[in-house]
């Protein structure tokens, strides 16, 4: 069974899946890396090039590829989870995780992660803190009922965070391959 990891940019996805991939000795897939590989070319110039309807489709088609991964463990891209489509076959893929954060702390991690404040579009006009705190609002209630459990990522480390996971998923049918 999958392990899959949701939440907003910079609450900890592509850490903590790599962290607990490790520890459990599992392949990692980023899917956000899958999207850009395939097309050659950064998420940004994706954005650019071909805006944010192609990249929500290049998107779903790398989810598509995914599908039959087995003991992986798999970071979705923020706003995967915006195309209802997504939402059945993201739990049908395993089980889903909700990496939390309040808006204030995404900010900050996002300004200070140079990858990720110049590799990813903003994705209204208002940027920043505005634009974190209005899609936070629009899709907690996605992420909500997509999970199978949420963890808050803001006082513990990743390896915590990545352990408390674990922990969870070995704890429950998660862990029985």
């Amino acid at each position: 069974m999958n392990l899959i990891l949701v939440g907003y940019r910079g609450s900890g996805k592509s850490t903590v899946g790599s962290i607990l991939a490790e520890r459990m000795a599992r392949r990692f897939v980023d899917l956000d890396r899958v999207v850009s590989e395939k097309a050659g070319k950064p998420i940004r110039a994706i954005f650019t090039e071909e805006g944010e309807e192609g990249f929500r489709r290049r998107e779903r088609e790398a989810l598509l590829g995914i599908r039959k991964s087995k003991n992986s463990v798999v970071a979705l891209g923020g706003g995967v989870l915006l195309n209802p489509e997504n939402r059945p076959l993201i739990r049908r893929l395993g089980k889903v995780v909700w990496l939390q954060a309040p808006a204030v702390v995404l900010w900050s991690r996002i300004r200070n992660d140079p990858e990720t404040l110049n590799g990813r579009p903003d994705l209204t006009a208002a940027g920043g803190l505005q634009e974190i705190e209005a899609l936070l609002a629009e899709r907690e209630p996605t992420y909500r009922a997509v999970a199978h459990h949420a963890v808050n990522t803001v006082s513990s480390t990743p390896e915590v965070v990545a352990e408390s996971i674990e922990l969870w998923f070995r704890a429950g049918d998660g862990g029985k391959d």
